[in-house]
């Protein structure tokens, strides 16, 4: 392909991309967020041409003044945000966070525990992501599937065998609170770090909705800043820890990031301003709306988990679609109408069965983002029902889809 036609296609598809996505799909994927446009604005700055290895105030380059200040201003909104006294924003991504968490805290041989992918846990804190790469031994968190959260008394006994150097919390199914308190009191008894990863609930921390895992008994929290905190790609460390902390800043630099990506720090900035104006209202609205579209699905007879304890607490649903397929079936049948959510592995299946799991998983953030509300969620579900249920055609349906998604253009809880 040549240089011409290689430039028009990227901005065909760039094109293509901006209009599909921001005005003709109904996003549902859990891990994803909008910036706001002044967010977007200054994300393309001359801060994406340069470098700043070091610290604020100390670099190993010349000319870093204004990322300096950016940074800082970053560090100083997250403290006050999340009522920490450390924050570390140069982890490029949530797993490099968790990746510094181990670096710093664990050395080769030694063991750690997590939930199992099946239970919601991320790859960076299994055997084959981040922990492995680190050469630690990963024993499963024991997981009550029912209650989706940890089985508190289970996992006692097996950590006075096994002896973790960091028990991980939190995962990329998380639909309730993890029950830290009591987490940390297996910890203390044992030796360990309580790691809690909020990638997938740093919004709803800030909003009070979710949980406050420090004043919880949390070691540290890492976090990825653009899922239900609606920022840029990227990751933060955050604690009251001095001595952690200064372990988990020299595994970051010089150990895992050397420039990190600056020009997403304006952005961050922006929306840690929003988030602090507008962060608990957003939050409490995303709860809202999920507990509206998980229960309008099961009214139309979805398989959804836990509905006993109310499906959620979190921006996520989880569905058991074994009924009428498999996860990836459903995901791209959804997908076909311009519903876009992804397959999810749910505790009763096999790792094995990765490629056609009995879930699928939806988070309402970006959405409610975009200011749909509790009768919107409502509407989801319908589309939802007639095309896995009715088994109505998908382009049908993909018609109504995008003339409902039109409605929903701006983006709210912003300074823009």
């Amino acid at each position: 392909m040549a240089s011409k036609e290689i430039v028009n296609l990227v901005l065909k598809s760039v094109k293509e991309e901006e209009r599909w996505r921001g005005s003709e799909t109904i996003n549902l994927i859990a891990s994803e967020n909008v910036m706001s446009p002044l967010a977007r604005r200054v994300f393309a700055s001359d801060f994406m041409h340069r470098y700043a290895e070091g610290t604020v105030g100390h670099r190993m380059y010349e000319g870093a003044q204004y990322v300096d200040e950016v940074e800082q201003a970053c560090i100083d909104l997250m403290m006050k945000i999340y009522r920490v006294d450390y924050v570390d924003v140069r982890p490029i991504s949530g797993a490099v966070a968790n990746l510094a968490v181990f670096y710093a805290l664990a050395k080769p041989g030694d063991t750690v525990m997590s939930l199992s992918v099946m239970s919601g846990a991320h790859i960076s804190y299994r055997e084959f992501g981040s922990a492995g790469c680190r050469g630690l031994r990963v024993f499963d968190i024991p997981f009550d599937k029912d209650e989706m959260n940890i089985d508190v008394e289970r996992l006692s006994s097996l950590a006075r065998k096994v002896k973790p150097k960091i028990i991980t919390l939190g995962g990329s199914l998380f639909l309730f609170p993890a029950p830290v308190e009591e987490v940390r009191e297996i910890a203390d008894k044992v030796g360990a770090v309580v790691h809690y990863d909020g990638a997938h609930v740093m919004g709803l921390l800030i909003g009070g909705v979710f949980q406050d895992p420090i004043k919880e008994g949390a070691h540290l929290i890492s976090g990825s800043t653009h899922k239900t905190l609606p920022g840029p790609q990227g990751g933060v460390v955050l604690t009251n820890d001095a001595e952690k902390f200064k372990l988990i800043k020299k595994a970051i630099y010089p150990g895992l990031v050397s420039n990190h990506h600056l020009h997403r720090l304006p952005s961050l900035a922006i929306t840690l301003a929003e988030m602090q104006l507008f962060g608990k209202e957003y939050a409490e609205q995303i709860v809202r709306n999920a507990k509206a579209l998980a229960k309008a699905l099961y009214d139309y007879g979805f398989n959804i988990l836990c509905a006993h304890r109310g499906f959620t607490q979190s921006h996520q649903i989880a569905i058991d679609v074994s009924k009428t397929g498999d996860g990836s079936n459903v995901a791209k049948t959804l997908a076909k109408a311009n519903i876009i959510t992804n397959m999810n592995l749910l505790p009763w299946d096999d790792l094995k069965n990765v490629n056609n799991p009995s879930g699928v998983r939806m988070g309402v953030q970006e959405m409610t983002r975009r200011g749909m509300r509790e009768a919107d969620m409502k509407k989801i579900a319908d589309f939802i029902k007639r095309l896995i249920i009715d088994r109505e055609n998908p382009e049908k349906v993909k018609k109504e889809v995008i003339s409902f998604r039109k409605k929903f253009l701006e983006i709210k809880y912003s300074l823009s």
